[in-house]
């Protein structure tokens, strides 16, 4: 007799089934997702049962529905972060609030991020890794950038593509200001 619920084999089959219909490699699911390969492979064999931050992780990097997950139905063509559900860098320099715009796959090759800054917020950053570049778009406001040695003043509309593998600032001249920010590394 099976004592295991059904549940587990729905999901099991609707991970895999996703997987595959994505093209997707255990390897490459695990890369895009942050759960380990023998974690994945161990939850599409209906051998583990993972936790909500797992499966969110997983429908995450597979497109799929997280409430629809046990039906098998994929994410709609369009998918839509509303603006209060996406996340936010906390702990991160004084008086700017940073949201994660770019997909969880993106991170380490091209993420997109929105700053916000109060009246006088400085975001200061180490140096990324060699070769990382930043393009910052002015939205809203007057924003000071340094990179190194060099320094310029931006305004609305403005942008600045600088090094960004060397200590490098952003901050609001005067009043609270809004930007863009797009992170390459290479």
């Amino acid at each position: 007799m099976n004592t295991r619920p059904d549940i587990h084999d729905r999901l099991a089959a609707s991970l895999k089934q996703a997987r595959r219909a994505k093209g997707l490699s255990l390897d490459a699911v695990a890369k895009l997702s942050g759960v380990s390969r023998s974690m994945v492979s161990q939850i599409e064999r209906g051998e583990s049962s993972p936790t909500v931050a797992t499966l969110w992780n997983l429908t995450q990097a597979l497109q799929v529905d997280f409430a629809g997950l046990l039906e098998g139905r994929t994410a709609p063509g369009i998918e839509v972060i509303r603006a209060e559900a996406a996340p936010v860098i906390a702990g991160r320099g004084k008086g700017v609030r940073i949201r994660i715009l770019s997909p969880a796959e993106a991170v380490g090759e091209t993420e997109v991020y929105d700053l916000s800054f109060d009246a006088g917020g400085i975001l200061d950053s180490d140096p990324h890794g060699p070769g990382c570049r930043e393009s910052l778009t002015v939205l809203e406001g007057t924003l000071g950038v340094v990179s190194g040695e060099d320094s310029q003043l931006l305004q609305i509309g403005d942008t600045a593509r600088y090094f960004a593998d060397r200590p490098h600032r952003i901050a609001a001249e005067g009043a609270a200001s809004r930007a863009i920010l797009i992170v390459q590394n290479s």
